[in-house]
């Protein structure tokens, strides 16, 4: 079985015919910070991304920006998708955050195996889990207590050794709020004890008590 149907074992239960099609996509690797769209550039394909991630974010006329979701392994693009049935060109920028395995179906293939009742039943799904993160951001955005907000983030975003490699300008991207306003905060965090602030890192100390602000409600 090839990368592709590893990567993806939704795929396995389709056709043959569409499953030695979507086998034989060719590989591309793209190392970290690559642009592979801006906000209005035409889809060139449908994505599916084996390795890596790729995150997908807004930009206002302002500069300010927001991630809107992140594309990880055995997942695709929703806004690819949308551009793709709808014809449209994308709405919001894709940047690689490290390197990234992906395959490209070409529209006009893909317009062919949606033909396909399990493969349009694939396509749809990966659509519904990523609308419903889409309004959890949104909720979380015009609802959410900014501090819990960044108590949640600083967690989500820990591999374990409590060392977070991010700028304030990166966590106020994440939020979708000004730097200004997450340097505020993690000063804050940093008085209660909860975390200690480098020049381009925030280490978590009391990984506890940053829980306990997280589950808090509005």
């Amino acid at each position: 079985m090839g990368s592709l149907l590893k990567a993806f074992p939704e795929l396995v239960g389709l056709s043959a015919e569409v499953r030695n099609e979507l086998d034989g996509l060719a590989l591309m690797t793209v190392p970290a910070g690559t642009v592979l769209f801006h906000d209005g550039d035409v889809c060139r394909g449908y994505v599916f991304v084996l390795n890596g991630c790729v995150r997908v974010q807004k930009m206002d006329p302002e500069g300010r920006e927001i991630v809107l979701y992140r594309v990880e392994d055995g997942q695709t693009c929703m806004l690819t998708t949308a551009c793709l049935l709808g014809g449209q060109e994308y709405p919001a920028e894709g940047v690689s955050e490290e390197e990234t395995e992906l395959a490209l179906l070409s529209p006009e293939r893909l317009d062919v195996l949606l033909a396909d009742t399990a493969f349009r039943r694939f396509v749809l799904a990966m659509i519904s889990e990523r609308v419903a993160d889409l309004m959890a951001l949104i909720e979380d955005v015009a609802f959410g207590r900014m501090d819990v907000r960044l108590a949640r983030r600083l967690l989500e975003r820990d591999d374990g050794s409590g060392e977070l490699h991010l700028t304030h300008q990166q966590l106020g991207t994440e939020l979708g709020t000004a730097r200004e306003v997450v340097s505020r905060l993690l000063k804050d965090f940093e008085r209660r004890g909860m975390v200690r602030l480098r020049r381009g890192m925030v280490s978590i100390i009391r990984r506890d008590a940053l829980r306990e602000l997280a589950v808090q409600q509005v």
